[in-house]
């Protein structure tokens, strides 16, 4: 009688083991697929409706992690299911416990909420280039919870969406091309800003700008310099290039035309002794 309970207990716990291997198989499987399903309806809703890249990153990231969990949460109470433990007590335990920790992690939930709305109302998209705080850079993820931003540096910010109280987008429309240059005081400012209009108009043919570049005048006198301004817009993520290609332009022409771009000299004094 033992030895025909123990085949028993044997046969059911094999039976178990198996029915899990097969569901944690199928969750292997499952997952996959679904990131792939996910991320080729994006792709064709973007091409159908003409939505941008950013915003198709920014959902497809999002989507990817609320399939995961939820797909992940059935795996367990699967898991349970065939165990045996029953599953009402278990789920009326999980609202209890979730339950207690919203009332007492309220930072988490403010990241919930605050997080909603950033993608509700589209303030930040996958690779804009955003303030928030004290962090700059390029928005790598925009999740439920935290903001990751990647710095110029190659520094990886995860800021918790309560703490984004404010952003500045630096890459919703045009971008201005700003370029201040100084003179010497002994040059000629007609002559210096000839110059310049030429470099202007040799970037105007340049498919980055949208509208210029143009030559505003004098910005300001220095200690050793007067300094023109050259200001243009671009498209977005263009301006940085295109301001250095025109600053080594405007050099190449100020050589040409012998017109010095002064630096500050330092004069060291010193006292001879006797």
């Amino acid at each position: 009688m033992p030895g025909n309970i123990l085949d028993i207990d044997l046969e059911s716990f094999i039976k178990t083991g198996l029915e899990i291997i097969i569901f944690l198989v199928a969750y292997f499987i499952a997952s996959p697929i679904g990131k792939k399903i996910i991320t080729s309806t994006l792709a064709k809703a973007s091409n159908r409706e003409n939505v941008s890249a950013g915003r198709i990153k920014t959902l497809e990231k999002l989507l990817i992690n609320l399939y995961s969990y939820a797909l992940f949460f059935i795996l367990i109470v699967t898991i349970f299911g065939i165990i045996g433990l029953p599953l009402g007590p278990l789920l009326a335990g999980a609202g209890v416990l979730g339950l207690a920790i919203g009332f007492g992690a309220q930072g988490l939930v403010s990241d919930i909420v605050t997080g909603f709305f950033i993608l509700l109302e589209r303030q930040i998209e996958v690779d804009e280039f955003v303030t928030v705080g004290t962090y700059s850079g390029i928005v790598e993820e925009v999740g439920l919870r935290t903001t990751k931003i990647r710095g110029f540096d190659g520094t990886l910010h995860f800021v918790p969406n309560r703490d984004i109280s404010g952003v500045s987008n630096h890459s919703r429309g045009t971008m201005r091309a700003l370029v201040d240059i100084g003179i010497s005081y002994d040059n000629s400012v007609d002559e210096a800003m000839a110059v310049l209009q030429e470099v202007c108009d040799e970037f105007r043919k340049d498919e980055r700008f949208v509208e210029g570049p143009d030559v505003l005048g004098v910005q300001g006198f220095g200690a050793s310099d007067i300094v023109l301004r050259v200001l243009g817009r671009t498209e977005n993520m263009q301006q940085f290039a295109a301001e250095r290609e025109m600053r080594k332009r405007i050099k190449e022409k100020f050589d040409e035309a012998g017109i010095e771009i002064p630096y500050p000299h330092q004069v060291n004094v010193t006292k001879e002794t006797k």
